[in-house]
């Protein structure tokens, strides 16, 4: 429940907040921490994007805070109540994270930017919220709540998330060259909030197809990290149309010249299949070259890897005859000739890049049947030879997948009986 109780001067709007998901916040672990700082006269608050899924009536899954003591404060005051604490690498930029009853607690010093390389910021601590809140990427992400429930809106966050609408703190040149992968980081959540594909603010565009290249310099499992959640928002289609047009596409490894009526096709077909974000980028790709290059670039893993190069090998020969009375049996036959143990989950993928949502779901209830003869079979029948046990192994085989694996070892091994060890 939200109520507005107070509008107060400069830029902050301040409302209160009621809900079931806030007060759920609220274990032995979170009010020792409250208290904690309290004590010590030390301002904290919750931040950044669990805010903004406590707005929405969303249950947040990571809860970030802010406070106005310097790391050096926050652990003398932890260690003092023997508190221990953990992960110490983010102390340079303010986080000092804090392991109270079992849960990890990361609270932040309020900071502004000194200096940026539109990777890394040089930062100063402050006391001031507003600062803080204005170094933030999007204001739907800059607001802050008080655990008496007061929210701390200074950019009309509170609004925009209402409205649906995504946009920059003040400049969205400044914003973006603080660090370039705002870039990535607005259009993932233009697709996780706005209702509709399209409704960019003309001065946000400019300022992305204008810092564009600054995506370069970052790091390609950053990168990937974001055009993942891209993939998996809504308005994936436009989203991607958009990285081409604004010339984004070349500085995070996607393909020159991608092939984006191909990826608007399987959009369309394979969307409502729920398809792995590497499904749907490989609709850009027409070689395997490509994929190589995506690899270098982001680094993805092994596993996609695997399945981007599966689907540009099969995705045109691998298909279902519609006219034949098993259409899924090639599927089947790949699988069970496949030496690779996700051979069956790389075809669903293909089905879903096919728009094959029938044999998809027959695929999905599948059970890999185990094929009934094995080499020490054959030898008992007295069949000594390594090559001859071999080509009898596929011979039955092949009568096996003929039979739509129904034939059992019995009736594979009589085979082999009236044809004096050979089918």
């Amino acid at each position: 429940m939200l109520s507005r109780f107070l509008s107060q001067s400069r830029r902050l709007s301040t409302m209160r907040v009621q809900s079931p998901q806030f007060k759920a916040l609220f274990t032995d672990g979170l009010k020792t921490l409250t208290d904690l700082f309290a004590r010590e006269n030390y301002e904290l608050r919750i931040a950044g994007g669990a805010v903004r899924d406590l707005l929405a009536g969303k249950q947040p899954h990571d809860v970030d805070f802010a406070t106005t003591a310097t790391p050096d404060q926050m652990k003398d005051l932890f260690l003092k109540e023997g508190i221990r604490l953990i992960n110490n690498k983010g102390e340079k930029h303010g986080t000092v994270t804090a392991r109270i009853n079992d849960q990890n607690f990361e609270v932040t010093t309020l900071r502004i930017d000194l200096r940026t390389d539109g990777r890394h910021a040089e930062v100063e601590f402050t006391t001031d919220w507003e600062q803080d809140a204005e170094r933030r990427d999007l204001t739907i992400n800059s607001m802050f709540l008080g655990f008496d429930g007061t929210l701390y809106d200074y950019f009309n966050g509170y609004e925009d998330l209402k409205n649906r609408h995504i946009r920059f703190v003040g400049d969205p040149a400044k914003r973006i060259q603080e660090d370039y992968l705002r870039i990535l980081r607005y259009l993932r959540f233009y697709g996780r909030i706005s209702e509709k594909a399209g409704e960019h603010s003309p001065s946000t565009l400019d300022a992305i197809r204008e810092h564009a290249p600054g995506l370069g310099g970052i790091s390609g499992e950053r990168i990937w990290v974001e055009l993942k959640k891209i993939l998996e928002g809504n308005h994936v289609n436009h989203l991607i149309q958009l990285i081409y047009q604004l010339g984004v596409a070349p500085h995070i490894g996607l393909p020159e010249g991608g092939n984006v009526e191909e990826f608007s096709r399987i959009c369309s077909q394979a969307g409502p299949l729920a398809p792995k974000p590497m499904t749907l980028l490989t609709a850009l790709f027409s070689h395997p070259d490509g994929i190589q290059k995506l690899d270098l670039r982001l680094k993805i893993s092994k596993e996609e890897k695997g399945l981007a190069l599966f689907l540009l090998k099969e995705r045109r020969t691998l298909t279902a005859d519609h006219d034949d009375r098993q259409p899924l049996k090639p599927f089947q036959d790949f699988v069970i000739d496949s030496r690779e143990i996700d051979a069956q989950k790389k075809v669903c993928e293909l089905l879903k890049y096919q728009g094959e949502e029938q044999l998809l779901r027959q695929m999905e209830k599948w059970a890999l049947p185990r094929f009934p003869v094995s080499g020490h079979d054959l030898r008992r029948m007295g069949v000594s030879s390594g090559k001859e046990i071999g080509r009898i192994l596929q011979e039955l085989r092949e009568r096996w997948k003929e039979s739509g694996y129904r034939a059992d070892k019995e009736e594979l091994l009589n085979a082999v009986s009236r044809n004096d060890s050979a089918v």
